[in-house]
């Protein structure tokens, strides 16, 4: 047992940014470990993909091309890492806390007997001291996560089985080349001795695929409302603040629970995670369930009512008053003052 395992997903033929954070996280992880960092990748017409993969300090790649490892279902994938997992015995095992990830995570830990932590929001390698018996584990994953409801951060381990698995949320790790020149070893898998003929019996006939007009993730600049906007009208404002700075529109998920914007908005613990350089937070109080989604932005404006509120603490400069008012004010000085 002395590797760490990246299960990678494809995104319309290449490495989803989940993956390449987790493979950034991971060459961490095994640095201190001092062992390989392995990445797996399962799907069809997958020539040149492990040319992503190398740059961010994979010693391995596995790659498994096959027609019916695509689109993705659940019975092969998961035969084919729980094999690998069974022959490779690595010590950890890492997905993104995607659709894929949270489906196949359960089912693959499941069939080996391992334990799985969802949802994660950072891991780390430390010790661990079971007095009642006087067992010390060593170089553990600590698998840290916000739990009930958000209201504390959970590390959590897994003392005696492995792999240790967990689903990581996306971005909240940073992803970062190792190094762009860096060339390990690649691995074709023969499929064919993992799959059993009922791992094949679901076959997808036709899909259909609307992409999210929302791009939270990737904008540099953000304007988010919470409950204290007030209404969906109210909402509008904030659409013509980010109209006139170049900036996308979220929400906190007391103001998507209240209809004022839709889910593919809300940041958060529920929601999405972001990192802008400029983030706007209009009206929230700012609940660690909301701040677990935006703490990591590069500068935070807060306009609140509240000047004790929670959100304060964290913002880089805090205006407190009525949003309904001060937004307008925003939109036309910035109007006035910009070329």
């Amino acid at each position: 047992m002395n590797s760490i395992f990246v299960i990678c997903e494809v995104d319309e033929g290449k490495i989803a940014d989940v993956s390449l954070e987790l493979l950034t996280k991971g060459r961490t992880l095994a640095t201190t470990l001092k062992c390989k960092l392995e990445a797996l990748v399962l799907g069809h017409k997958l020539a040149g993909i492990d040319k992503e993969i190398f740059p961010y300090g994979a010693d391995v790649v596995h790659i498994g091309d096959d027609e019916r490892l695509a689109p993705y279902t659940t019975l092969p994938h998961a035969a084919v890492i729980k094999g690998l997992f069974t022959e490779e015995k690595p010590q950890i095992g890492l997905l993104g806390a995607t659709t894929m990830g949270r489906d196949l995570g359960p089912r693959v830990s499941s069939a080996l007997f391992s334990g799985l932590t969802a949802d994660c929001t950072a891991l780390e390698i430390g010790d661990h001291e079971e007095k009642k018996i006087q067992k010390v584990y060593k170089n553990l994953l600590y698998q840290i996560r916000p739990a009930f409801g958000g209201n504390i951060v959970a590390t959590i381990i897994n003392p005696d089985c492995r792999p240790q698995m967990a689903t990581v949320r996306e971005g909240v790790m940073k992803k970062e080349i190792f190094n762009p020149s860096h060339k390990g070893e690649l691995k074709k898998l023969d499929i064919n001795k993992y799959l059993q003929p009922e791992d094949l019996v679901v076959k997808v006939i036709e899909r259909h695929m609307e992409k999210s007009r929302v791009n939270i993730k990737n904008s540099s600049i953000i304007v988010a409302g919470g409950y204290g906007v007030g209404s969906k009208e109210n909402f509008d404002l904030l659409f013509n603040l980010a109209e006139v700075i170049g900036a996308e529109v979220g929400a906190s998920r007391a103001a998507v629970d209240a209809g004022y914007a839709s889910h593919d908005r809300q940041i958060g613990q529920t929601g999405v995670t972001v990192r802008p350089k400029l983030y706007i937070a209009c009206g929230i109080s700012g609940q660690i369930q909301h701040t677990a989604g935006m703490e990591e932005s590069s500068m935070v404006i807060a306009i609140n009512n509240d000047p004790m509120a929670p959100i304060n603490k964290i913002a880089d400069y805090v205006i407190t008053g009525d949003v309904m008012e001060i937004i307008p004010k925003m939109i036309k000085y910035y109007k006035k003052n910009s070329k």
